[in-house]
């Protein structure tokens, strides 16, 4: 096989980067070519994101790869979910995207629900979890508050589409990143005009459904100046990152579960169709489009969100803990440092939901956090070590609970799909957080499975796995998950036999969270 070159995008909410992808004789690599931030912008009483800045960071990549003379394949680009750019008639971007953590929605969900459609009503149709950022609320929020953009809006493109169409011109809507949109019908594989027309708009608003691995177009000619390249295809992966994520789990058969854990912990199973009846409805599980077909049925969890946020706070408080025999500033010590000093904590001492409303974005999460021990009877903890055994016991323990629910969907729901989970399921960890050996090896004693920990970087991976399968290399999901099974260095997690214990903790668990 000849040696072929991709371009990834791969964009989160906090930072973004652009890889280089190549593939030979059956084996991948990566070069991360730039890193940069995504910073939100506080404005006007909202926040936004720099669809401009991202724009000029992807430019920025593509010239280094033009500096190095490669002739790429395909461009892919995959970002975090459910927010979106207004396009004018002319071609104008309609203000920088507002961000799912405005607070705008507070609120609106409940209004909408109550007032526009009905709650039993959106999720037969679409089969979301229920958040108040997902898209239909924020358009609901903006219509309901006379939003200009969104009046002047000729197209509304999700954020990997507005970028893939700021190089191409064309304007698609990638299955994946409209299935967190909570407008997307699975039965369907269309937007429900019913929720569309719901605020406002109408389906000529939106781009042309495509599937992931469908070539949007080449860069327009514009950009092959300012970058040096040629018509370059452009490729809808997975644009949601999530679903490259899970298109990267390096599984050897449907005998799986994923926990892609990062800022949010995602934890679900690959289905054949999509699950929704009034058990999924009753724990808010979420439909959300997979490749070749294929449904991620899963659960967001509150993950490193909780523990990033403290961080954040005792860095800028110049919190200190003993590391090496000296005491250090966090600043200055590194994660498996502070990770590690949690393990010298009492377990199961304090027990939070990482879900409750009371994390979601708190002035202070070591205060929210602190409150909700006190509130709860349990002890609170004070110093950095306690507050971080609370976040990873209560993550594991909330990890098992939303396991049990999964065995539970995919052994009695009325799919055709063929393959119930059975005792041998292996639990793979993907993303940032399987590097957090602790959480690790806790997830695998909550759940009492083994737990496969990798590959990191599986948002890349995916994103460029899939061009790949666009261009011919690769035939299918399998063939993409042997390759990345043979590229890719994993950590195999059992239970540690402590099972009593952390049975006990899970039932004071569940009585703390009801």
């Amino acid at each position: 096989m000849n040696k072929e070159y991709y371009f990834a995008v791969d964009l989160g909410a906090t930072s973004g980067r652009t890889i280089l992808g190549t593939l030979a004789d059956g084996r991948l690599e990566q070069e991360e070519l730039t890193r940069f931030p995504n910073n939100l912008i506080e404005t006007g009483g909202h926040f936004y994101w720099d669809i401009y800045a991202l724009y000029f960071e992807m430019i920025r990549g593509l010239k280094e790869v033009a500096r190095r003379n490669i002739t790429l394949t395909s461009i892919g680009i995959d970002t975090w979910g459910v927010d979106f750019v207004f396009i004018a008639d002319d071609g104008a971007i309609l203000r920088n995207p507002m961000a799912y953590r405005d607070p705008h929605t507070f609120g609106r969900m409940e209004e909408y629900l109550c007032h526009v459609v009905p709650q039993r009503e959106v999720y037969d149709i679409t089969g979301i979890q229920f958040m108040n950022f997902n898209s239909l609320f924020q358009l609901y929020a903006m219509q309901q508050d006379g939003n200009s953009a969104m009046k002047m809006a000729k197209k509304v493109l999700f954020v990997p589409d507005a970028l893939s169409w700021m190089l191409t011109g064309e304007a698609v809507c990638e299955y994946t990143i409209a299935s967190t949109s909570q407008m997307l019908d699975p039965r369907t594989g269309d937007l429900s005009e019913r929720l569309i027309e719901s605020v406002g708009l109408t389906r000529e608003h939106f781009g042309r459904m495509v599937q992931p691995g469908t070539q949007i177009g080449v860069l327009t000619e514009e950009v092959q100046k300012m970058t040096g390249l040629g018509p370059v295809p452009v490729i809808a992966v997975a644009g949601h990152d999530t679903g490259a994520a899970v298109a990267a789990v390096p599984a050897k058969d449907e005998q799986f579960a994923y926990l892609s854990s990062g800022t949010w912990s995602l934890m679900g199973i690959e289905t054949k169709e999509a699950i929704i009846n009034d058990r999924s409805y009753e724990l808010n599980f979420t439909n959300e489009g997979g490749i070749e077909g294929t449904t991620r049925f899963l659960k967001n969890i509150c993950g490193m969100w909780l523990y990033e946020r403290c961080r954040k706070e005792w860095i800028a408080r110049g919190e200190k803990i003993e590391v090496r025999g000296e005491q250090l500033e966090i600043s200055q010590v590194s994660h498996p440092e502070l990770q590690g000093s949690a393990m010298q904590v009492e377990a199961f001492r304090s027990i939070i939901n990482p879900d409750d409303k009371a994390f979601a974005n708190p002035p202070s999460m070591i205060e929210a956090i602190q409150t909700y021990c006190r509130e709860t009877g349990q002890a609170v903890p004070e110093t950095p070590a306690e507050i971080c055994r609370c976040i990873f016991d209560s993550l594991a323990l909330r990890y098992r609970q939303v396991f049990g629910w999964l065995k539970e969907f995919k052994n009695t729901s009325l799919t055709s799909d063929p393959s119930p989970l059975t005792s041998d399921l292996v639990l793979h960890v993907i993303g940032g957080g399987s590097l957090n050996k602790y959480l690790t090896q806790f997830t695998a004693d909550a759940c009492g499975v083994e737990v496969l920990a990798g590959p990191q970087e599986c948002t890349a991976i995916g994103n460029i796995m899939l061009q790949a399968k666009a261009s011919g290399s690769v035939a299918d999901i399998w063939q993409m998950r042997k390759i990345i099974a043979d590229s890719v260095e994993m950590t195999a997690y059992h239970p540690s036999g402590d099972h009593a214990a952390w049975a006990a903790a899970y039932e004071r668990y569940l009585k703390i969270t009801r």
